[in-house]
């Protein structure tokens, strides 16, 4: 968790639709993003771990919405989409950060191809089917912001995660290509690559994999969802008005840009 006294009001009245915010990475975006006062709109294809999510943070005293999303169903997304502007009121940043794997540990020849159709179409389909349905409202709102949660699995090219390396590779292309459409619209579209982080969807990764992140980075600690979130609040906030299309990794210095 971020120290509310470093956020401040960096997002206050910002209205932020956070995919795969039921657990891990989203969750901890969902309540920075309250911290620094906007208010947030949770998705996830989890229901119950949406819900209990959601719970928490009203406990906390932040007025959250849950909306249940399948990425891979078309229209699953644009009732999403169009929920969250309902109940936001508008929509000023999307972070697109649901992901799946389903890949981990197994090589190319043996790579099945359901399992890639499934991360492609959840990881890639998904982030640019839910850009669209939202850009109307983000356009509408003067200030809109896209963060795509990429990943530095494509910086370095980790072995035997080949779809899902592919896919992120993907959703940093889709990201420069967003921008230049979004622009004439004064919607930025940029990209976070996080590194191996400790959360539920890593618990899988053979310890060897984290001992590699830990040792070659330059700073040598295990990476934890904090020392992503600072980067999602910069990129949506009123401070980055005039960064889009880029890159930024943030992985501890494992890869460079």
């Amino acid at each position: 968790m971020l120290d509310s006294s470093t956020i401040g009001n960096l997002l206050k009245g910002r209205r932020v639709l956070v995919t795969g915010a039921a657990r891990g990475l989203g969750y901890d975006f969902a309540m920075s993003l309250c911290q620094a006062g906007a208010q947030v709109a949770m998705a996830d294809i989890l229901a119950d771990t949406l819900e209990q999510s959601v719970e928490t943070l009203r406990a906390k005293g932040y007025p959250v919405h849950g909306v249940v999303v399948d990425l891979a169903d078309p229209e699953s997304v644009r009732q999403c989409a169009a929920q969250a502007v309902q109940r936001l009121g508008g929509l000023d940043g999307l972070v697109n950060n649901a992901a799946i794997t389903n890949s981990g540990g197994v090589g190319a020849q043996e790579l099945e191809v359901a399992v890639w159709d499934r991360v492609m179409a959840v990881n890639v389909r998904g982030t640019w089917l839910m850009s669209a349905a939202c850009q109307p409202a983000l356009q509408a709102s003067g200030r809109g912001a896209i963060v795509n949660i990429a990943s530095d699995t494509a910086l370095w090219g980790a072995p035997k995660l080949l779809a899902y390396a592919a896919s992120k590779g993907a959703v940093i292309a889709m990201t420069r290509s967003l921008a230049r459409e979004f622009g004439a619209g004064n919607i930025t579209v940029n990209a976070i690559a996080p590194g191996l982080t400790l959360v539920e969807a890593t618990e899988y990764v053979p310890e060897a994999r984290h001992r590699l992140y830990h040792d070659q980075r330059a700073i040598q600690r295990d990476q934890v969802p904090e020392d992503v979130s600072g980067s999602v609040l910069f990129a949506l906030s009123d401070l980055a008005r005039f960064v889009t299309g880029q890159l930024l990794p943030v992985n501890g210095g494992f890869v460079f840009n």
